[in-house]
């Protein structure tokens, strides 16, 4: 049977839309028949023999590609096109070369870990949800502060009235987690972040928790504003006053193909263009590595 990628890319951007008809045409070229998401989302557990999704845009893309592939075991071939794509495998001149070696499976697997999340709302509902990068428990009222208490491992923190609150996996360190001041925590960090948002508290700091813990903000009643719950940027949940948010560790990762085994450092290096120009230090052999090129760049 011929195996079948899924190309999802970012409609709205001409630049992403070529690189989407590149990797169709390289996938042919290499005896696999593409699959190009349409406006309509796809049920992959229909597809058959799926080998791998490439996803042609930034992290917002890999996102909206990963809530397709999510419950699968199904790798995601990110080609950054936006503007940090900390998510992402490959560059865009790199197309060819990398369908070649999804053709030939001359790629690893790297499991990225995620979260559960539940909602209840003082109405008794309960809603379920997951994510990747973070789940934000946000203001609802652009005007006015949330009042929240955040809980670890069933014991209140501490309360106070804030812009929000992000409850963030090591991967989603470097996304709202990281705007809103929290620490960049490697990816194989086996751990959790809560990191509040512009918080009127004297001890409103980020935390970092371990595997096993779980997290909850619960929206209190004296709150001046309701809230909304994001997941990924992208599923919201509308949250009432007296409504509670509990996010503890999935058992169901996200899985990205990985081409090349750089360290996370120099992926931070890259991304965030820092200096590290004069840098001396030793080389994967223990040699002296002399010297480093300007702009970033190791």
């Amino acid at each position: 049977m011929t195996r079948t990628v899924l190309v999802v890319h970012h409609s709205g951007r001409p630049e992403a839309v070529q690189a989407a008809h590149e990797a169709v045409g390289a996938l042919r070229a290499e005896g696999i028949r593409p699959l190009v998401e349409a406006e309509e989302p796809v049920d992959l557990t229909s597809v058959p023999d799926l080998a791998a999704v490439v996803v042609m845009g930034g992290d917002g893309t890999i996102l909206r590609a990963a809530e397709l592939a999510h419950g699968t075991c199904v790798p995601l071939l990110g080609f950054n096109l936006g503007h940090v794509g900390f998510l992402a495998e490959s560059e865009r001149e790199d197309i060819t070369e990398a369908c070649r070696r999804l053709a030939t499976g001359d790629f690893d697997v790297e499991e990225r870990r995620t979260v559960d999340v539940e909602v209840m709302t003082p109405d008794g509902a309960v809603r379920t949800g997951w994510a990747l990068n973070e789940a934000t428990v946000e203001k609802a009222d652009r005007s006015r502060m949330v009042e929240v208490v955040v809980e670890v491992d069933g014991r209140p923190l501490s309360s106070f009235g804030c812009d929000g609150v992000v409850m963030a996996t090591a991967t989603g360190s470097t996304a709202h987690a990281f705007s809103a001041g929290g620490p960049v925590v490697w990816p194989d960090v086996d751990a959790m972040l809560l990191v509040p948002v512009s918080a009127h508290a004297l001890f409103a700091r980020p935390l970092v928790v371990g595997p096993t813990s779980r997290l909850a903000v619960e929206v209190l009643n004296r709150s001046d504003s309701p809230a909304v719950l994001t997941c990924d940027g992208r599923r919201q949940v509308d949250l009432p006053t007296g409504s509670r948010v509990e996010v503890r560790r999935s058992s169901v990762p996200v899985r990205l193909a990985r081409l090349t085994h750089a360290p996370f450092a120099d992926r931070l290096v890259s991304r965030f263009a820092l200096p590290v120009t004069g840098w001396r230090g030793r080389g994967p052999h223990g040699a002296l590595d002399h010297g480093t090129a300007e702009g970033g760049d190791t």
